[in-house]
This record gives structure tokens, sequence and C-alpha cells, in this order.
């Protein structure tokens, strides 16, 4: 299932990747640690490896892969969602606006009020440790975290924005724009293509980010699994 291009598989090529010291392996499956997320990805569809993809699924719970087709039948687990995201890269160099904003960087010491940002706006898939990805920054107002952006996904040469929520009470003051832009832009810096996943039905989120500098690149299916009862 080797693709040129890394991105047409992207939770596979971080797997294998830079994710490759946080991943359980069985057979050809592999599975993020489940503190830092719950991205899994498959090597090729035979019997066997997708015999061990269930297991990992009846091991860590939650799993989700992120794949150009939709999910095969897996051994030991059953379908709990599964949607269309497109994948959005920057191409060329995003401007960040003169907004004012002053954001900071977000370090362990905001681990907590991070996990709750993110259990209350839902951004994607958030677990004790997915700020640990790295590249967060935040905006604080009043002593409270009401917005933040950082990193996930690490691919040579490209890395995925993500984590881009804001506080219901704070949101139409172009937080998420300015964090995000800010995201991208030093990626580029440090020669990165920034990429993001948004689901294909939220038109509203992907006017702004072509807006922003983002283009479609393509389609993929998220599929969640879950242990089957049986």
């Amino acid at each position: 299932m080797t693709e040129a291009d890394p991105l047409t598989r992207p939770v596979w090529s971080s797997l294998a990747g830079r994710w490759a010291p946080l991943t359980s392996v069985v057979a050809g499956a592999r599975r993020l640690d489940p503190d830092y997320g719950v991205f899994a990805a498959v090597d090729d569809r035979s019997p066997e490896t997708l015999e061990a993809l269930g297991e990992l699924v009846r091991r860590h719970g939650e799993t989700a892969l992120v794949e150009p087709d939709p999910a095969p039948s897996v051994p030991g687990a059953e379908v709990a969602s599964a949607a269309a995201v497109l994948q959005m890269v920057a191409r060329r160099p995003v401007e960040v606006p003169d907004d004012g904003l002053r954001p900071a960087s977000l370090t362990e010491e905001d681990a907590a009020e991070m996990f709750d940002l993110a259990t209350l706006t839902k951004p994607g898939p958030w677990r004790p440790l997915t700020h640990r990805f790295g590249g967060f920054i935040g905006l604080k107002r009043d002593g409270r975290l009401v917005a933040m952006a950082g990193e996930r996904m690490r691919i040579d040469g490209a890395t995925e924005v993500s984590g881009v929520c804001t506080r219901p009470d704070q949101r139409g003051r172009g937080y998420g724009a300015g964090l995000l832009t800010r995201v991208a832009a030093a990626m580029q810096q440090r020669g990165e293509t920034p990429f993001l996943h948004v689901y294909a039905w939220n038109t509203s989120a992907i006017a702004l980010y072509e807006q922003l500098g983002f283009a479609v690149s393509r389609e993929l299916v998220m599929t969640t699994l879950k242990a089957s009862d049986g």
C-alpha cells in the first residue's frame, strides 16, 4: 500500500515515520499510543493484518483510520462512525494578519486547561498527552485559556495544523484564524508544508481555510472503529 505522496495516507506516514516511537505494532498494523491519540493504519489488507488491527482495537478502544478508501471489515471490531474529510494543503505562503493578537507558547503547565478547552469545543480527537505533539500557542483572557492551535500529524516535509478551537463565548473575534495562520507560518519557516483535515460537510470552515491560503488536496474517509460486542 505504498504511495508516492505520503499525504495520501497521512496516518500511516506518521505512524511509520516521526510517530514511530509512540506506536504499537502488531504484524502489519500500527496504532498510536492511546494517551496521545486514536489513530491507526495498516500496511496491507491481508487477513493477518486485519486480525492484528482488530487486536489493537480490542486492546486500546476507539481507533480511527484516515484513508483514501472506506475501511474493510475488521475481525473483532465494528464501525462506530464514518465520514468524508478533506485534506487541505498550504502550497503558497500563509500570511499572518495584522490583528494585534499576542499568543503565548503553551507548555506542560497548560495541559489541564488545553484538555478542558478541547473537551468543551471538540476540535478533533484529544487525549491526555495530545498537547505533547507540540507547537501549540494560545490566547488567555483574564487568566483563562480561550483559544489555541498547534500541531499533530508529522510527516517528513509536512506537518498538520490541528487542535484549532475557541471557547464559544469568545468566537467571532478572529482568534482561530489568527492562531492557525501563525502555526502554519511557523511550519513554513521551518521548511515544512502545512496541511489540515476538515469534515467535508463543514463548508464554512473550508471557505475560511481557502481564504487563509489552503487548497483542497484530496478527499479521505475517517472511520472510527470500536470493539464489537460479539
